[in-house]
């Protein structure tokens, strides 16, 4: 009998095989938000015709915020197809990827990895007063994810903007690498999901309702995660960027 081919390395080519194709599409028809622009990275200039191009839209809202979270939730049931004596290693399996994520999204001894890459590339900490203007600030105030405005920092900015009534914002890193930390996580997850059903899908014959819930909540979540990597590419991006979370 044929061996079963490794899930891992089938999710792996098709992983680079959508955001290869959505990087190409974005290229040729100009659909992508450069994410590290200060002047258009507020708005998406496809907000109004494409669905999935407004951050608003409910796959971001609901389910990319909270990616990781998610990916958890699928992995509890994944979790229960092994016997008791394998969950040591499925749990440090399971911190190591979410120390990953913490790392390069979140906190590694101060800013993420990610944050700490855009700075070192040129970045600037920015903080936007509306649509139309944005005002360079220490980066410290980006590190530290402060909301700021002109009412709690009037030092800040410029005389002219102080008489605007704007809301208070978190101040955001620009212009530097903007490594894709949507293309690193999503990937992240997908891969460490094939990894928990590798070897319960190995042994379809021994199957009984906990493996079949556990591979259907893991295969679902994870088509969701390959849809939501042909979005981002499509719509978030430069190539490089988008290439170098998956390279992550």
């Amino acid at each position: 009998m044929a061996a079963t081919p490794d899930i891992r390395i089938l999710v792996s080519f098709l992983v680079l095989l959508i955001v290869t194709y959505g990087t190409r599409y974005s290229i040729i028809n100009s659909t992508a938000l450069d994410t590290s622009d200060p002047f258009i990275t507020s708005t998406h200039h496809l907000t109004d015709t494409h669905f999935f191009a407004s951050k608003k839209n409910p796959l971001n809202v609901y389910f990319l915020k909270y990616t990781w979270a998610w990916t958890s939730v699928a992995f509890l049931p994944a979790l229960a197809t092994v016997p008791p004596e394998r969950w040591t290693r499925r749990a440090l399996q399971y911190i190591v990827a979410m120390m990953s994520w913490a790392a390069f999204t979140s906190w590694f001894f101060g800013p993420a990895l990610l944050e700490r890459l855009i700075d070192y590339t040129g970045g600037v900490c920015v903080v936007h007063v509306d649509d139309k203007y944005f005002v360079p600030v220490p980066v410290e105030y980006c590190y530290n994810r402060e909301m700021i405005s002109h009412n709690t920092h009037p030092h800040l900015f410029p005389a002219p903007l102080l008489e605007l009534d704007a809301k208070p914002s978190i101040p955001r890193l620009r212009r530097g690498h903007d490594v894709s930390g949507h293309i690193f996580l999503l990937t992240l997850s997908v891969l460490f999901l094939a990894d928990q059903v590798r070897q319960p899908l190995a042994l379809k014959h021994q199957w009984n309702i906990v493996h079949r819930f556990a591979i259907m909540a893991s295969g679902a979540l994870s088509c969701l995660w390959l849809f939501s990597l042909l979005v981002t590419s499509v719509y978030f991006h430069t190539a490089f960027e988008k290439f170098s979370g998956l390279g992550t």
